[in-house]
């Protein structure tokens, strides 16, 4: 891989892993907000309102800030971005599934796993898919 290239990919993961830390953080103030402030009875629910806005966070990053794709279509990329959350959220429940579930393993591990799944299947599908 020439050294422009590898520069380019390094600078990208460093920022994706920067846009991933801001978003996870106004998910979990969002959530924390939703529950002691707002006093959303139900945990699932505060937290997937939560969510919205962590993705939402991540999504802008992502767009201007991780792959600086707004040359794209906004409602293309928006549509493949959610698209590929949808999927991540399939997988992340599958391992959760498989692992603590039907093999009766650790639940927090199966988290990491699942987690770290995640995490590289979501920068390589918004690189190669979502803001190519």
């Amino acid at each position: 891989m020439p050294a422009a290239n590898e520069r380019l990919l390094s600078g990208q993961l460093i920022r994706y892993v920067i846009n991933g830390v801001v978003a996870t953080f106004v998910h979990f103030g969002v959530l924390q907000f939703n529950i002691e402030v707002l006093h959303i009875p139900v945990a699932g629910i505060a937290n997937a309102i939560a969510a919205i806005f962590g993705i939402a966070i991540s999504f802008v990053g992502s767009r201007y800030f991780v792959f600086h794709g707004q040359q794209g279509s906004l409602l293309k990329q928006g549509s493949l971005f959610l698209l590929v959350y949808v999927a991540i959220a399939a997988l992340h429940a599958l391992v959760m599934y498989v692992w603590a579930d039907r093999f009766g393993y650790d639940y927090r591990i199966g988290f990491l796993i699942a987690t770290a799944g995640q995490m590289v299947f979501s920068f390589i599908a918004n690189k190669l898919l979502v803001f190519k």
